[in-house]
């Protein structure tokens, strides 16, 4: 498993663009009939997609957890991008379509992911964070969860924000979860952007079209930089970091923290005309 260590943001804003997608952005996630993760140091976020296509894809252990297996001491959501699939848990089995959630909590051992059809595979999108206790496992459709529409056509930034794991909806130790997804003819997501001083963020871009791109701004709010990224990409947000994106089409992602509280709404935002 990939480790990515935590920057200083003093050290940040020398950073060029190679160093940049180096240390923040998470690329090649991706991979048939494997799970691929990353390990961050911000909070200790694992990272990562399972895209089973022709077998079934088992939840292994890695040494850098050192546990018995993966959630020994660790929670995970789940979120599929991809066609149809399945997760069984412990014997337990969930479908999934696309942008269906499942948790899973600290102690659950065995966890097998597989496709419904090989020539639309599922593809899930998983966050693991360490876990101080048990909560049950729960899937939540993405018919079914908490959304809000926010923002217009005349601001480029129209978009539909569903909630999954929060301190309202499926229960968790520190792991918040949901998606965003913008309406045709919107580019701009999380505007105003803002900052979290209690936890870390992953946002994760899908839907992304072959030849488009989504430009994430990141930074402090008067030392912005960017990194420009491609379908079923993530990247790490510290907690001094603003997050926010422009795509030369509309698309969707995936937002992820993990931290001091699960109060969706913790954040300090900055007004656009104040940015450099």
């Amino acid at each position: 498993m990939k480790q990515i260590q935590a920057v200083h943001s003093e050290d940040f804003k020398s950073y060029d663009t190679e160093k940049i997608r180096e240390r923040f952005l998470l690329d090649d996630l991706k991979a048939t009939d494997k799970a691929n993760f990353v390990y961050s140091h911000y909070d200790r976020m694992v990272t990562g997609l399972i895209t089973p296509v022709n077998s079934v894809v088992d939840l292994g252990n890695y040494d850098i957890l050192r546990a018995d297996y993966f959630l020994e001491r660790r929670e995970l959501g789940v979120i599929n991008v991809g066609g149809a699939g399945t997760i069984v848990a412990d014997g337990t089995s969930y479908d999934l379509n696309k942008k269906d959630c499942l948790y899973l909590g600290k102690g659950v051992k065995d966890v097998k992911f597989s496709s419904k059809d090989a020539s639309n595979p599922a593809v899930f999108y998983a966050l693991s964070a360490p876990a101080h206790t048990s909560h049950p496992t729960a899937f939540a459709s993405h018919a079914d969860v908490f959304s809000a529409d926010l923002g217009a056509l005349e601001t480029a930034n129209q978009r539909t924000i569903s909630r999954y794991i929060h301190k309202d909806g499926i229960q968790s130790c520190q792991l918040v979860m949901g998606l965003t997804s913008l309406a045709n003819g919107s580019i701009w997501n999380t505007i105003p952007p803002h900052t979290h001083d209690r936890r870390m963020e992953v946002y994760f871009y899908f839907d992304v079209e072959a030849d488009q791109r989504v430009i994430h701004f990141m930074g402090e709010p008067q030392q912005t930089r960017h990194i420009v990224m491609a379908n079923h990409e993530a990247v790490l947000s510290p907690t001094w970091s603003i997050h926010s994106g422009a795509g030369t089409k509309n698309y969707s992602f995936i937002w992820g923290m993990a931290g001091e509280n699960l109060d969706y709404a913790d954040m300090d935002t900055f007004p656009v005309a104040e940015l450099r």
